[in-house]
C-alpha cells in the first residue's frame, strides 16, 4: 500500500489501531512527534480520555501540528479522538481542534460500567451494512453542521460522521475483528492522496 497512516501514540489503544492497519496491508506508524506526523499522508487519533489526551498532545508540541495536518490530510478520531476534533462540547469547558462541524457531549452513556457492545447501521460509498460497534464510556454527537455527513447511527443516535476528509467515530472499532471503517479510512486517505 503506497501510504502511510499515523497512529497517534501518546493514549489510547493505539496498538490495536496499528494492527488493524497490518491486516490491511498497510504498516502504520506510531506518532510521537510532529516530525513523525510529517511523514504521513493520514492520521489515527484513539480514545481514552479527552482532557488528558488535550494536555499530552500540547506536552508533545503536537496541538497545533495535528490540526495544521487535518486541515490538509485525512484525520481519523475515535472516541476521545472524536471529541477533540468536535466544533464544540457541550456542558464541559473544553478545547478543541475544530476540525469537523459537529457538537459532542462526553460519557454521555454514563459511567464505565455502562459500556455496551452493538450493532452499528452503516452506509458507506452508498453501501449499506452492519458492524459491531464498542463503546466505553462514548460520547454522543448532539449537533451536526449542514456539510457534514451521517455514515452510521446507533437507534436514533449518529455514530459515525464525515466532514471533508476528517471522519470521526464514538465507538471503537479497533476493538473488533471487522476491518470495514479502518478500510474506508485507508480508501479516503489513498483518495486524498491520489488527488495532490
Amino acid at each position: 500500500m503506497d501510504v502511510t497512516i499515523g497512529v497517534l501514540a501518546l493514549q489510547g489503544d493505539y496498538e490495536k489501531h496499528l494492527q488493524m492497519l497490518q491486516r490491511l496491508g498497510c504498516g502504520g506508524r506510531l506518532v510521537y512527534t510532529a516530525a513523525d506526523l510529517q511523514a504521513c499522508d493520514g492520521l489515527i487519533v484513539p480514545g481514552g480520555e479527552s482532557t488528558t489526551l488535550i494536555l499530552l498532545m500540547k506536552k508533545h508540541g503536537l496541538w497545533e501540528p495535528i490540526r495544521d495536518f487535518a486541515r490538509r490530510r485525512p484525520y481519523f478520531g475515535t472516541c476521545a479522538g472524536c471529541i477533540v476534533a468536535a466544533r464544540s462540547v457541550l456542558g464541559h469547558e473544553q478545547e478543541s481542534l475544530d476540525l469537523i462541524d459537529i457538537a459532542v457531549e462526553r460519557n454521555a452513556y454514563g459511567r464505565q460500567v455502562d459500556s455496551f457492545i452493538d450493532e452499528v447501521q452503516i452506509v458507506l460509498n452508498g453501501q449499506y451494512g452492519v458492524c459491531e460497534g464498542v463503546f466505553i464510556r462514548a460520547p454522543k454527537i448532539r449537533a451536526l453542521g449542514e456539510g457534514v455527513q451521517t455514515l452510521g447511527k446507533h437507534g436514533r443516535d449518529v455514530v459515525l460522521a464525515q466532514q471533508k476528509h476528517v471522519l470521526v467515530s464514538t465507538f471503537h472499532p479497533e476493538l473488533t475483528d471487522d476491518p470495514t471503517i479502518h478500510r474506508y479510512f485507508l480508501d479516503l486517505v489513498q483518495h486524498r492522496k491520489a488527488a495532490g
